[in-house]
């Protein structure tokens, strides 16, 4: 009887993941708790929002008004530009409905005390 080691699946996996350029894990849960810091660092640091807006204008209404749609909107413009797929507003949704209720928490925290 022989027995053959098979290499695992998660050291497969372990490999593609330091080879592929796809937005860290960090920097994704990052954006979600504090969009508005990840917009600035994204800003600073990368040329994520390059190419994507002519004027200064929705950048900064985004930052201000709706951050994390902001993010999502950008990447996905990015990431497969002209017009947005079902699958794209689907998650333009999600981050809209993300977005309105980090802003309407604290009123709810504040009507219950």
């Amino acid at each position: 009887m022989n027995i053959r080691a098979v290499p695992s699946a998660r050291v497969n996996n372990q490999e593609s993941c330091r080879d592929s350029k796809s937005m860290p894990c960090l920097l994704a849960l990052l954006a979600v708790a504090f969009p508005r810091l990840a917009i600035v660092l994204l800003w600073l640091f990368t040329n994520f929002f390059a190419g994507v807006y002519q004027n200064i204008v929705i950048p900064v209404l985004g930052f201000l008004f709706l951050p994390l749609t902001l993010i999502v909107y950008t990447y996905l413009q990015k990431t497969h530009p002209g017009a947005m797929g079902t699958q794209q507003l689907i998650f333009l949704l999600i981050a809209v409905i993300l977005d309105l209720g980090l802003i309407g928490g604290g009123t709810t925290y504040r009507r219950r005390t």
